[in-house]
């Protein structure tokens, strides 16, 4: 019998962006898992799992007290977005550290969120919610445009889209009411004052009601009017940190968290930050990686040691930086052609990962008929002593990968 300790973790997510964590969370306690379909990757790094409907708040609690029977549990912990709210109630419901389900719950909804913000005095977006069509119209002779139409409830920028002028209401309303109406949570659409400025996020680890800013991470978007996340890079020296860690910090303490690592999004708007969301959970798009690849921070072994009661260690181990790139076809179409040049790779130590996540023959829809899930063919990552070494490194990688797609008739 190990004398780690064992913590439960609820839905490992999808090996390819998600395999990280587990690794590094089983690199330190034994895993106990509770997830949706048989483990087959997530074999070596688990003791004992069992299988549930994670959308089955009860079925969820009665499977996780089925392990807890079994084994001494320490702590339950989760990085997937769709079930932080089931994983606070089991927590609580087993007397471990949580945040209160009412904050994961603020996270999860933007309209909550924003309430909380402004009344909290945190710099914020102007929000409205609306039901229909009308009611979206009516929203802009308040907020003014550009506005921003999205589901209250979502993730990963589904749904997400920019108006500019009223003749784009109708459709912009059509997209986002498609997806939220994918959420397992609210199915609503909010509108919302633009933020115009530069998109970064806050990686912030909070201990007992205590945040700590560790990271900043500069975003890079895909083209208007969509908000499609295309890359991220992570510097260990930027200078952002001071300037944006009050806001983030604030925005946490607003929504009631006491525990827990957040991913918090903000735009800098004439170089002030203002708040877009906070998410109770490690960042995805391989946030996490990015971060401890620049800092040495290991924000997955944070978050197992705060759902166990202890005091994660943020001491900076590592001083450079790093970036991931994602990979999109210029068109959709069938997948005809997927490669890299091998003998740069071969020889490239500060190329880290290339990861394919598309089969030759497989559709890729770009937006807006498809989304994130449909329309990466790839992605890269890479290091560097810097932000500007790692750009010019996600630059010269580019130009020896070739992703090529076929028109559909």
């Amino acid at each position: 019998m190990s004398a780690r300790p064992r913590v439960l973790v609820v839905s490992p997510g999808d090996e390819t962006y998600r395999g990280y964590c587990l690794e590094q969370v089983a690199a330190e306690y034994d895993i106990v898992l509770l997830t949706g379909a048989e483990p087959t990757w997530e074999r070596p790094y688990i003791v004992d799992h069992a299988v549930a409907d994670l959308d089955d708040t009860k079925a969820l609690l009665t499977v996780a007290r089925s392990l807890a029977a079994r084994h001494d549990l320490a702590g339950v912990v989760t990085w997937d977005e769709w079930c932080l709210v089931p994983t606070a109630r089991l927590a609580r419901a087993f007397g471990r550290y949580s945040t209160s389900v009412e904050a994961v719950r603020g996270c999860r909804n933007k309209a909550i969120a924003r309430s909380l913000f402004a009344r909290h005095g945190v710099p914020s977006a102007a929000s409205m919610k609306a039901r229909t069509l009308r009611e979206a119209a009516l929203a802009t002779t308040t907020l003014g445009y550009p506005a921003v139409i999205k589901p209250a409830a979502s993730a990963g920028s589904i749904g997400v889209i920019r108006v500019d002028r009223p003749e784009e209401l109708p459709a912009a309303f059509a997209f986002a009411s498609f997806g939220a109406s994918r959420s397992r949570e609210d199915t609503g659409v909010l509108v919302e004052e633009y933020l115009d400025g530069p998109e970064v996020s806050v990686e912030c680890v909070t201990h007992r009601g205590v945040t700590t800013a560790v990271a900043v991470t500069r975003k890079h978007l895909g083209p208007a009017p969509y908000f499609d996340e295309t890359g991220h890079t992570v510097d260990a020296a930027d200078p952002l940190v001071a300037q944006v860690a009050p806001a983030a910090v604030a925005a946490v303490k607003a929504l009631g968290i006491t525990d827990g690592v957040q991913h918090v999004e903000l735009r800098l708007v004439d170089g002030r930050p203002r708040l877009i969301e906070v998410n109770a959970r490690v960042g995805g798009d391989m946030i996490g990686h990015l971060v401890r690849l620049a800092t040495g921070i290991d924000l997955l072994k944070a978050a197992a040691d705060l759902a166990c009661g202890r005091a994660p260690d943020l001491t900076p181990t590592r001083h450079g930086a790093a970036g991931i790139r994602m990979l999109y076809p210029d068109a959709s179409g069938t997948l005809m052609e997927r490669q890299i040049n091998q003998p740069f790779a071969a020889h490239t130590p500060w190329l880290r990962q290339v990861q394919w996540l598309r089969e030759i023959g497989d559709q890729l829809v770009l937006l807006p008929e498809g989304d994130l899930f449909t329309a990466r063919a790839g992605f890269y990552n890479v290091t560097g002593r810097n932000t500007a070494e790692v750009t010019e490194r996600l630059d010269t990688a580019a130009d020896e990968i070739t992703v090529t797609t076929r028109a559909d008739r």
